[in-house]
């Protein structure tokens, strides 16, 4: 018979698939409700604690219920919730001064938006605006959104379900460095050989072309990314053009990375990019997104244009007290250290496994790609019951990759080096349950797992 909380559930589930979209997939097959966190933890609707190394999608940045936070966003909704970019707002100008700063984008302008697919949707009004072109260039494999005009941009086949796009996209290499034509080369040889590709792309191409828009470190791609440099390699390239480099820094910003504050600084050698997009971990879950420009090129829309929500006070309260957080407490360097401790174990469990292909990325955004067992072929199937038995091993984490086979690790940026262990134990329990579940039976007859349709999905990055 039944519990009240089985029965709860199965309700609760019921309800959300009468009422919202097919195509709006949940992770597991006994989807859980997550009511409430603190620090690097967060617990279900049936009492039981999970170490969370998704944070959201990316988006817990530095804890669950910081207090600094919460006291901010209590605080102003105590005085008013809204009032639009139509007033003065002390807290938006203050945030958005602190982020000009940071952003190293000189004579740079800030706007704000609620999320990070509105973000990078306006990098690109702003580009095919002061270019006067509707054609953009991307990189295979990206994802920068869920909006019409992202879809139209995104090089993922498995998050873009129309061609029709306001965009002319042109899909050049350099986002997956192991795998594909070039995975055999050397760095130099690779960034080579993608310099080369750019260039014949453009070669082929008539009239202006607005921007380069490409994320440093792929998101939903799997955390892949090109050898450092390959976009300074890329802007070289650009300038010759006057094309514009947009950075979507909406997964790799804030320290994430460890070793840089942005993720476009691994790539720094031809100067900063013209355009920067961020969201997710500045609001640590409050909805915030914004674009960085130099002046030139953020003021050139010529019509009206406001944001209702963009901004808020709330937000901005929020933010502000999250990026002091993050910044008085070297939580980038945190990430630095705990993600490299985090890393070198997953690479030594990895060794032992041969569901393992490759553990990848930096900081605290760390990537294991699963393939089937003795091959080099990619498996949904894998990263579906590894996803299940993190979960009942305690440890939530978020997939992607382009075959859905890539296990996404991304923690808040505070955790510790005994929540680190504690997560790599459980993610090698939970390894070695999926490597022996799949070689235990014959290929034809090995388990697909929801992680591998439509019900997990990889997660997107800006939601």
């Amino acid at each position: 018979m039944a519990t009240v909380t089985e029965r709860t559930h199965a309700a609760l589930l019921a309800r959300h698939r009468a009422v919202l979209p097919d195509w709006l997939a949940t992770y597991y097959e006994r989807p859980i409700e997550l009511t409430h966190g603190e620090g690097r933890h967060v617990w279900d609707a049936e009492g039981r604690r999970y170490l969370d190394f998704f944070g959201g999608i990316l988006t817990t940045m530095t804890a669950h219920a910081l207090p600094e936070v919460t006291a901010a966003v209590a605080e102003q909704a105590g005085k008013i919730l809204h009032t639009s970019t139509l007033y003065l707002s002390h807290q938006a100008v203050e945030l958005a001064e602190r982020i000009a700063r940071l952003s190293g984008i000189p004579d740079a302008r800030v706007f704000f938006t609620t999320s990070g697919t509105e973000a990078n949707d306006t990098a690109l009004l702003l580009a095919t605006s002061y270019r006067r072109s509707n054609q953009v260039l991307a990189l295979r494999n990206s994802y920068h959104g869920r909006s019409f005009t992202q879809i139209g941009i995104t090089g993922n086949s498995a998050w873009s379900p129309t061609s029709l796009s306001p965009l002319q996209t042109l899909y050049v290499h350099g986002g997956i460095r192991t795998r594909g034509p070039y995975a055999h080369l050397s760095d130099a040889e690779f960034t080579a050989a993608c310099v080369a590709d750019l260039e014949d792309v453009l070669g082929q191409v008539g009239g202006t072309v607005a921007a380069l828009i490409a994320e440093p470190i792929q998101g939903v791609g799997g955390f892949t990314s090109g050898p450092d440099g390959l976009l300074a390699a890329f802007k070289r390239v650009l300038d010759r053009h006057g094309i514009l480099w947009i950075t979507d820094e909406v997964q790799t910003g804030w320290g994430r990375t460890g070793e840089h504050f942005w993720g476009w600084q691994a790539h720094a050698e031809a100067g900063p990019p013209d355009i920067l997009t961020f969201a997710k971990g500045i609001g640590n879950g409050l909805s915030m997104g914004g674009v960085v420009a130099r002046a030139e090129v953020m003021n050139c829309l010529s019509a009206n244009s406001i944001s209702t929500f963009g901004g808020s006070p709330v937000t901005t309260a929020g933010a502000l007290a999250n990026l002091t957080y993050l910044i008085d407490n070297d939580l980038p360097g945190n990430a630095r250290r705990v993600g490299g401790l985090l890393k070198s174990r997953l690479e030594a469990i990895g060794a032992g496994l041969d569901i393992v292909r490759e553990v990848r990325g930096r900081g605290l955004m760390l990537g294991v790609e699963l393939v089937d067992p003795g091959t080099d072929a990619p498996s949904a199937a894998a990263a579906s019951l590894v996803l299940e038995a993190a979960r009942e091993h305690g440890v939530l984490i978020g997939k992607g990759g382009r075959d859905g086979n890539t296990l996404r690790i991304a923690p808040p940026l505070s955790l510790t080096v005994a929540e680190a262990e504690e997560g790599a134990d459980a993610l090698e329990a939970a390894l070695e349950q999926a490597q022996s579940a799949l070689t235990e039976k014959p290929a034809g007859e090995r388990p697909t797992g929801p992680a591998a349709g439509k019900t997990a999905p990889a997660g997107g990055n800006a939601l």
